[in-house]
C-alpha cells in the first residue's frame, strides 16, 4: 500500500505542476509579479493537500507570530523538496538564490524570471556571492524576503549540522533579521527516494535572529537554536503514533538524545 500511495502521489505532483503551468500561464505572464506570486502559493497548497489525500502525510506549520514584517531572511534546514515549497503560502513576496542553470529551462526557466529569482554562477563562489548580494539587496529594498538554506544541500535527518559561512556575509551585509525554521520533512519527503511515508510534517518559524550580531555569535545562535528546535521535532515524530523509519542518521541522533527509536528504515 505504501508503494501504492508513494506511486500515486509522484504521478499527481507532477502531472499537476505541467497542468498547472500551462493552465495558469496567461494570468501568470500578464499580471504584476506579486499578483503573478499567487500562481505559485496555489500550486504549494495544492500540492500538500495532494500528499495529504494521496499519501497521507499532512504539513502543519507554527510560529507564524515569529516572521517580521517588511524584508527578512527565512532560513530553513534543508532535507527534502518539501522545504522549499512549503513556506510560499506564508510569505508575501519570496525570493531565492538558485543556480543559473535552472533559468535556462525552456517554460520552468521563464516561470522563475517572471519573480525575479537571484541566478548566480556556482562555479567562482567569491564571485557569485558578491553578485548574489548585489541583486539580493536590490529585491530587499521592495520588501522581499530571502530564503537560503544555511547548510546549502539537502542532509538526512538527524545528521550532524554542516552550516556554511555564506549565509553569515548575507547576515552582515543585508542587516535585517534572520528567521531559522526547523523541521524534519526528510523523514517523510526523504531526498532521493520515491517512497513518501505517512504522519504528520511539523515545521517551526523560529523568533527571528535581529541584525548587528557579530558574525560568530550570529553563527552559533543560528545553529544552536535551529538544531535544538529541530532536535525536538524529531523526537517528536519518534514518538508519535504514526512514526516514519527512521534512516541512520536519525536513530544515531535519537540514541544521543536519550530515546530509542521504535521504528528503523529497512
Amino acid at each position: 500500500m505504501l508503494v501504492l500511495r508513494s506511486l500515486a502521489f509522484n504521478i499527481a505532483f507532477y502531472v499537476s505542476l505541467v497542468v498547472q503551468m500551462i493552465v495558469w500561464s496567461p494570468f501568470y505572464f500578464l499580471a504584476p509579479r506579486k499578483q503573478a506570486w499567487f500562481v505559485p502559493r496555489f500550486w504549494s497548497m495544492s500540492s500538500l493537500k495532494l500528499m495529504e489525500w494521496i499519501a497521507g502525510t499532512k504539513s502543519r506549520i507554527d510560529g507564524l507570530e515569529n516572521l517580521p514584517e517588511g524584508p527578512f531572511i527565512l532560513a530553513p534546514k534543508h532535507q527534502s523538496f518539501w522545504d522549499t515549497i512549503a513556506f510560499f503560502p506564508y510569505l508575501s513576496d519570496p525570493v531565492y538564490i538558485l543556480k543559473r542553470e535552472l533559468t535556462w529551462i525552456p517554460f520552468f526557466g521563464w516561470y522563475l524570471a517572471k519573480v525575479k529569482m537571484i541566478p548566480i554562477n556556482r562555479g567562482n563562489r567569491s564571485k557569485a556571492l558578491k553578485e548574489a548580494l548585489r541583486i539580493a539587496r536590490q529585491r530587499m529594498a521592495d520588501g522581499r524576503q530571502l530564503i537560503i538554506y544555511p547548510e546549502g544541500t539537502r542532509r538526512p535527518p538527524g545528521a550532524e549540522p554542516l552550516y556554511k559561512w555564506g549565509i553569515v556575509e548575507i547576515y552582515a551585509s543585508l542587516g535585517v533579521p534572520v528567521v531559522p525554521v526547523a523541521h524534519v520533512a526528510g523523514l517523510y519527503w526523504p531526498r532521493r527516494k520515491f517512497l513518501r511515508h505517512p504522519g504528520v510534517i511539523h515545521a517551526r518559524f523560529l523568533p527571528p535572529i535581529e541584525p548587528g550580531l557579530g558574525k560568530e555569535e550570529f553563527m552559533e545562535r543560528l545553529i544552536s537554536e535551529t538544531e535544538a528546535a529541530t532536535d525536538a521535532l524529531l523526537i517528536e515524530a519518534a514518538r508519535s503514533d504514526n512514526s516514519p523509519p527512521m534512516p541512520p542518521t536519525a536513530a544515531t541522533r535519537l540514541r544521543a538524545l536519550g530515546v530509542e527509536p521504535t521504528k528503523l528504515e529497512v
